[in-house]
């Protein structure tokens, strides 16, 4: 038996037999491990708080707090393993918690800065959400026209409401039991969640309503449209509470009606994105697809009577007028509503919060308004409060009170590059140069430059250099954030900076199709602090030209400096000698070209990657072509080796990073959490982590953890997201054949499955054991002799402690797995397993274990499998039993409910009775008085539980 040893650059564990030799290499896992360069980067709604001065900002696949005053990071709230990008968010009015939807159709409820719930019900991104007035109901809105009813408190959702033809935008409360909807087929739709039926239909925009609003006292509902229209209804309480009803002509009666159309206040009638009434302010604000909010204002009585007058003067001098010139003229919700002032912004405003006003709001102060843009960044406006104007006043105007914008840039970031020892990081965008620390992800410099393309340290680690745009080299001195210099270096875009490994000079490529090498020296330059004193600094002189034929789009040494390598828009890679600039190789195969490339650490490897979706391996020596990747489903942006070894990184227009096995051409592992195209890519020196930058204007980090990673494992999990990929495109074509208005809450995923493989398993293991020991106590009644000691029980059971069967299957099995997946998992189990399970439910409901989860089980079985259930004989007697039992531990659990409120109610008579005696002592022992407020501390107390307030329309 003979062991073969061939040199490799990465450690190798061997197995040896008689027949040969496989080596097997030892992979080491990379995870994200922290995001940061980011302010607010979503589709998502935003929160402001005025209390607090916290802003809730959705930021990819997270939520950061934020003080806007002084800008600084309260909290971040990440789900470890969640990739999906947060969609809506929306607080809840009864405590701090927030409801939290994201693009996967998941909905978590965060409180603490941690998830305590999680809800799977849709198969598309959240587009809205919200809460009923007591916080504990929740309504989600999605792209897959469907909206569900959650109840928060049993932690499973209620209802599934059927009936609108696309993407649903907006979702309202107007009563306990009554809410209002508004979707991308046009259409607005009024919900009785009693009857879980559609009441009634408004049929007036001829395009998509994408946004609608209520004002505080839920009488009236606004409308926004695509086409920039915004219409205004009026919402009936008598007739919602009286129900479905008919007039004297045999109509039924409309609980909601149109009241008029406001006139165009947007340019060329653009897509209004949001409206929202402020709480207590008569303002109403509206948001089209532009840097601008305008605001308008609710006019007073007085305002309106005035208004009313001068229109019946018109009348009168144009001869309009009847014979009773105070005959009333109608007034219009275009009456009521004028425009008050516009807030401007610096880019596009994505979404706007008006915060909710604590109690002790001063009417006369000004209304607050965050933005949120669509450039990474927030900004804080005022808003003044409406005034009786007089005639030298001022039209009113917003002003800017704080703006969150240095932690993060405010466009792509196309390049990245790593200091020698790996402590800072240099990031650039157009107009844009940041250095980050590494350790504390804190931006030290932001620093306005050209329109960067390539960024890279310059030896000492003292100054950048940058390529930009325009063909411009800028330096810059990172102690005093100043510009060095600015060499006019090509006449085009300077697509690649590349150090020569002996830190002495530097070579760059343009698309003027020149290769220009510059040596680093050492010049002298005006300081900056004191006249005319010069101070030395780097500087770069240009030496030589390389002369191609085509666009440069990238350029590299070989570690060795024995080799230059540029890559040119014929799709080619032409190797040179680098002292002489003589051609020595010529790489071709590539269908588009190559936007990117790295030598290997030994000189012995190139890889290239192109617009084509491939990366190539090639050898330096012969310049094959050892292997073609395929690995992205879009154009590869960037590849690097990491250090020290020919394992190397890409990252690609998909917005994935992919790590590679350059001597094995294995693909290791995948890593997903960019949601946008990844522009730029550096690895650290000592190889433990890399950072990306991408489109999304997010920074990552992604490390080496100590935990092994299988290629076997990582083929098994791609295949169990390709499985769960089909289960919900098996839901999709079920809910497609299904016409009804309402339907159960349920969406099969792997973990639903594996939690009802878990219970099928365990019904089987304590059965078996029931089963074993009944035997054995059989045996032991007819010969003692015969029969050895007891039956081996299985090892589950000695592991946790020799449980029974039944404590086994409840409180270690049932019991563990989360509320929202129960009834999913038992939707899993085979009816003989449900037969199985009905007779463990009859044991626990006599002995009193968790009679709340066996209820809620017992309960979905039946309605699941009613009909199997009742015809079937066998389980006459076991239902029985269970009907008795069951009924008997619930009237206990409700005389307990019923003798704590009646405890409550008491401990409440007699707060009241102390302080209605105090107010009794206050108002002269005037019972009417004292009485009035009482009632009006506790109308005060609900509605700040409730936090709306009321204003007169």
């Amino acid at each position: 038996m003979e062991i073969c040893l061939k040199y490799h650059s990465q450690p190798y564990s061997f197995v040896t037999n008689d027949s040969c030799c496989q080596c097997q290499r030892n992979y080491s896992r990379h995870a994200p491990t922290k995001a940061f360069g980011l302010i607010f980067n979503s589709p998502s709604n935003v929160h402001y708080q005025t209390s607090t001065k916290l802003a809730y900002l959705p930021a990819l696949e997270d939520v950061l707090v934020w003080d806007i005053k002084s800008a600084t990071l309260q909290s971040e709230w990440h789900e470890t393993g969640c990739t999906a990008q947060v969609t809506q968010l929306s607080p809840n009015p009864a405590n701090n918690s927030f409801a939290v939807g994201y693009s996967d159709g998941s909905i978590r409820i965060w409180q603490n800065n941690a998830a305590n719930i999680t809800f799977n019900g849709h198969k598309s991104p959240i587009t809205s959400l919200e809460w009923d007035f007591e916080g504990i109901r929740l309504i989600s809105g999605s792209k897959d026209t469907n909206i569900i009813v959650w109840d928060t408190l049993a932690e499973q959702g209620l209802t599934r409401l059927k009936g609108h033809k696309d993407a649903i935008n907006t979702l309202h409360f107007i009563s306990q039991n009554h809410l209002i909807s508004t979707s991308n087929d046009t259409f607005i739709k009024l919900w009785d969640l009693n009857t879980q039926h559609c009441l009634q239909t408004l049929i007036g925009h001829r395009s998509p309503v994408t946004t609608s609003t209520l004002t505080s006292d839920l009488s009236l509902l606004a409308s926004g449209s695509s086409d920039g229209e915004i219409r205004l209804w009026s919402i009936n309480h008598e007739n919602l509470h009286e129900g479905l009803s008919q007039d004297d002509n045999g109509d039924f009666i409309k609980f909601i009606n149109h009241i008029s159309t406001l006139p165009t206040h947007t340019i060329n009638r653009k897509r209004i994105s949001q409206l929202a009434f402020h709480d207590s302010l008569p303002f109403l604000a509206i948001l089209s697809s532009d840097r601008s909010l305008e605001v308008l204002r609710l006019r007073t009585e007085e305002e309106i009577k005035s208004k009313m007058a001068r229109r019946r003067r018109r009348n009168k001098d144009k001869g309009k007028a009847t014979h009773d010139d105070s005959s009333v003229i109608n007034v219009t919700m275009n009456d009521r509503l004028t425009p008050y002032l516009v807030v401007h912004s610096h880019s596009k405003i994505k979404s706007f919060s008006f915060p909710p006003l604590p109690s002790n709001f001063d009417p006369k102060a000004p209304a607050q308004v965050l933005l949120a843009l669509a450039n990474n960044a927030v900004e804080l406006h005022a808003i003044p409060a409406p005034t009786k104007k007089t005639a030298d006043e001022r039209e009113p105007e917003a002003y800017r009170l704080h703006s969150l914008d240095l932690p993060g840039h405010r466009a792509d970031i196309r390049a990245l590059a790593l200091s020698s020892d790996d402590q800072l990081l240099a990031s650039a965008s157009n107009g844009q140069l940041k250095v980050w620390n590494m350790k504390t992800q804190a931006c030290l410099r932001t620093i306005d430059c050209g329109y960067a393309i390539s960024v890279a340290f310059l030896p000492g680690n003292r100054s950048i250099v940058i390529g930009t745009k325009s063909g411009n080299l800028q330096l810059y001195d990172l102690i005093s954030s100043t510009q060095i210099a600015d060499v006019d270096a090509h006449d085009n875009t300077i697509y690649a900076i590349d150090i020569a490994p002996s830190k002495t000079s530097l070579v760059t490529a343009s698309g003027d199709k020149d290769v220009k090498f510059w040596d680093i020296t050492e010049v002298e330059r005006d300081s900056d602090v004191v006249e005319n004193q010069k101070v030395k600094s780097v500087g770069i002189v240009h030496t030589r030209t390389l002369k191609m034929t085509d666009e440069v789009l990238a350029v590299k040494h070989s570690p060795d400096n024995r080799y230059i390598a540029v890559s040119l828009l014929d799709s080619t890679v032409k190797i040179f000698f680098n002292d002489s600039l003589k051609f020595y190789l010529s790489l071709y195969g590539h269908k588009l070209p190559v936007l990117s490339m790295d030598i290997s650490h030994d000189s012995k490897l190139i890889i290239t990657s192109s617009a084509d979706k491939n990366i190539k391996i090639w050898g330096l020596d012969f310049g094959d072509c050892r292997k073609s990747l395929f690995g992205h489903d879009s154009s590869v942006m960037q590849v690097q080796f990491e250090a020290d070894s020919h394992r190397f990184w890409s990252t690609s227009k998909d917005a994935t990073v992919a790590y590679w096995d350059g001597d094995k051409f294995e693909q290791i592992q995948k890593l997903y959490g960019h949601q946008g195209e990844i522009w730029a890519l550096v690895t650290s020196k000592d190889g433990q982590f890399l950072v990306t930058g991408s489109h999304d204007k997010s920074l990552r980090v992604w490390e080496k953890l100590d935990e092994p990673l299988f290629l076997e494992e990582e083929r098994e999990k791609a295949l169990e997201e390709l499985y769960e990929a089909d289960l919900a495109d098996e839901d999709v074509g079920k809910d497609q054949n299904d016409q009804v208005e309402a339907d159960n809450v349920h969406k099969a995923t792997s973990e639903t499955l594996m939690a009802g493989e878990k219970i099928i398993e365990a019904i089987e293991i304590s059965d078996e054991d029931i089963n074993a020991l009944n035997d054995y106590n059989n045996l032991s009644q007819v010969d003692k002799d015969k029969v050895g000691g007891p039956p081996t029980r299985h090892a589950q059971f000695v592991a946790l402690g020799n449980p029974t069967p039944d404590e086994y299957l409840l409180k270690f099995v049932l019991e563990k797995i989360s509320p929202p997946d129960l009834h999913d998992a038992l939707l899993v189990l085979p009816f003989s397993h449900v037969i199985s399970l009905l007779r463990y439910l009859e044991t626990w409901s006599e002995k009193g274990w968790n009679i709340g989860l066996v209820a809620r089980i017992l309960f979905f079985l039946l309605k699941t499998h009613h009909h199997q259930i009742v015809a079937n004989r066998v389980m006459r007697n076991t239902m029985i039993g269970l009907k008795d039992s069951l009924r008997k531990r619930l009237n206990e659990q409700k005389s307990v409910v019923g003798f704590n409120l009646a405890a409550l109610k008491v401990i409440r008579r007699a707060h009241d009775a102390d302080r209605i005696a105090k107010y009794l002592e206050e108002e002269d022992m005037d019972e009417e008085r004292a009485n009035q407020r009482l009632k009006a501390e506790e109308e005060a107390l609900m509605n700040a539980g409730k936090k709306r307030k009321r204003i007169i329309l």
